[in-house]
């Protein structure tokens, strides 16, 4: 899942999403983490959002399924730390707010999400808060599919998602500029999709008080997708 091609393309053509996030999420962020405390960004791409954090003071880890969105993220924002690992199993360091931007945890097979947000949970200090967004069953409407075509100067994609139930499926094809020519790579993602009623129920039983929300500052969520603003509110995790 993504290779060099695509990660290349997601990085220059789509980093947009997080960059219009930023201001929001550094307002929230900001509230809580004081500079120089250690984020953890899962999921953390080409660590544009990383490089953020860096410029307003703070610390990173970012984790990331894929060893190029790693090597992208070490020469994007070379302050922060990067490490390629499977975000649903990959041990958390104690820290004061992690976060997860760009539907990175809809990723793969259908998972558990109270186990995931207990690690995050233990992971985090009192007080700290876990920052996220995910895509629901409304992201693509039923028996509909959907394709997009974006093109940069050695680069272009085309993505075709079909939904069925609560799962989403994108066939993207890349072409990246090499010489004269452009290679081609074709990757399918699989994407499961959550109700948001059971994301804030499994929030609330890993101890958080959480909250959804369809923008993050002035940056409105695409359809489909909600924000979600999660606290530690207690030392003990409730069960």
């Amino acid at each position: 899942m993504y290779d060099a091609d695509l990660a290349y393309i997601h990085d220059v053509g789509f980093s947009n999403y997080v960059l219009q996030a930023a201001p929001g999420l550094l307002r929230i962020l900001q509230r809580c983490v004081p500079p120089r405390s250690l984020i953890v960004d899962l999921g953390c791409g080409g660590g544009r959002w990383a490089r953020v954090l860096n410029d307003h003071g703070y610390e990173v880890l970012g984790l990331d399924a894929s060893p190029e969105f790693v090597r992208l993220g070490r020469a994007n924002a070379p302050e922060s730390k990067f490490v390629a690992a499977d975000l649903w199993r990959a041990k958390l360091p104690e820290c004061i707010a992690v976060t997860a931007i760009g539907e990175v945890l809809n990723y793969g097979r259908r998972r558990s999400l109270r186990p995931f947000f207990r690690r995050v949970f233990r992971a985090l200090r009192p007080g700290g808060v876990f920052v996220f967004d995910l895509a629901g069953p409304d992201r693509l409407p039923p028996g509909r599919s959907r394709r997009v075509w974006a093109a940069g100067d050695d680069w272009a994609v085309l993505s075709e998602s079909a939904g069925a139930g609560d799962r989403l499926r994108r066939s993207i094809i890349s072409f990246r500029k090499a010489g004269q020519n452009y290679r081609r790579r074709e990757e399918i993602h699989e994407v499961q999709l959550y109700e948001p009623k059971h994301v804030l129920h499994a929030l609330e039983e890993a101890g958080f008080r959480a909250r959804k929300q369809p923008a993050f500052g002035e940056f409105r969520l695409p359809k489909g997708i909600y924000g979600y603003i999660a606290v530690k509110t207690s030392k003990r995790l409730q069960d």
